[in-house]
């Protein structure tokens, strides 16, 4: 196989791209890379979903897309490419008025993202008067507008609510119409569905789709959940140890992973079949992520993958391309999937 690496004239008409960015938390402890040479883009109109367990830096590769890393953490390299422009060159008051108007970004937990003192269509026509610069009527007009779109009933009545009479799933439909009230260009949702009941889930992850396809979104969807990712994403990244280890369209993923961590994860989802949930043990990854201040020689996953060799932890393993469109973190991808490729290290490490 061959190190992936697009050349420059495909890379033009990319909405985001994503070089080699690295961010590290600087700890008494020591450096901790929360991010590490991380690249992936996206094109107009499409969903990326990064994928990965907890830690695993999807939330710290979103909050260094908006420059909002809280410290001690600090973008260390790379590049981050919106429309061309490079946002690390831009100065603080420019980000800021780039935020909200042309990348926006929903988090899983509105509740600590809406203030508890003003009205929900307070909040929203803030928003609006603050990128648009629209007189505060015709703000609100738009911010009850925005309520509706986003299925709210009685949006008029609604918006002047505050946050703690509304339920999870509104909250969150409130959060929709102020991330895309300045109609943005790219949409970073974080766990959007997590703190919510199946049910209402459902109702958020199809209303961001047709929001997707009526604002002529890009959006990059944070999850741990395969399930989301099969109904909203275009490709997937997925991560671990602050690294993609796996990138692909998302039916290439599901039907073809290349990567021990990526098949670990599909092989922990309760499959429904014709004869119904089958009754079977869920497969689990033995072992526990890696600490990022301590992460082992070579591929991060070679203690917990049941098919590595020496080879796997002599040295760093790069990003390779398996086809056009696909790349994986691993110099065995041509055996997953395939049993008698496992190796008696790997079980015992697996088992350890």
């Amino acid at each position: 196989m061959r190190a992936a690496g697009p050349s420059h004239s495909q890379m033009t008409d990319k909405v985001l791209e994503v070089r080699n960015l690295s961010t590290h938390f600087f700890t008494r402890a020591g450096r901790i890379k929360a991010a590490d040479d991380v690249s992936f883009s996206i094109e107009p109109g499409s969903t990326l979903a990064l994928v990965g367990e907890s830690g695993s830096g999807k939330s710290v590769t979103s909050l260094s897309l908006m420059r909002l890393v809280p410290p001690p953490g600090k973008i260390t390299a790379g590049e981050i490419l919106f429309n061309g422009r490079d946002l690390l060159k831009l100065d603080d008051e420019q980000m800021r008025r780039l935020r909200g108007r042309e990348i926006a970004m929903i988090f899983q937990d509105p509740m600590t993202s809406l203030n508890p003192v003003f009205t929900v269509g307070d909040q929203i026509a803030e928003a609006i008067e603050i990128h648009e610069r629209t007189p505060r009527r015709q703000a609100w007009t738009k911010a009850v507008e925005m309520m509706t779109r986003v299925k709210i009933p009685d949006a008029g009545r609604r918006a002047r609510d505050y946050p703690h009479q509304l339920s999870g799933g509104m909250r969150q439909r409130v959060m929709i119409a102020m991330a895309l009230s300045c109609k943005p260009r790219l949409l970073i949702a974080d766990e959007p569905t997590t703190a919510l009941d199946v049910t209402i889930q459902a109702e958020i992850l199809e209303l961001l789709r047709g929001l997707k396809d009526d604002f002529h979104l890009s959006m990059l969807l944070i999850t741990h959940d395969l399930g989301v990712v099969a109904e909203t994403a275009d490709r997937v990244a997925v991560m671990y140890a602050g690294r993609i280890v796996e990138e692909a369209p998302v039916e290439e993923i599901f039907h073809n992973p290349r990567h021990p961590y990526t098949e670990g994860l599909l092989r922990s989802v309760p499959r429904l079949t014709e004869e119904g949930l089958k009754l079977r043990r869920l497969a689990t990854i033995e072992g526990a992520v890696p600490s990022l201040l301590h992460l082992p020689r070579g591929c991060a996953f070679a203690p917990r993958c049941a098919y590595v060799i020496d080879d796997c932890t002599a040295d760093e393993i790069s990003l390779l391309a398996v086809n056009d469109e696909h790349r994986a973190r691993c110099i065995r991808s041509d055996l997953i999937g395939d049993e008698s490729a496992k190796t008696s290290t790997g079980r015992l490490a697996a088992g350890s």
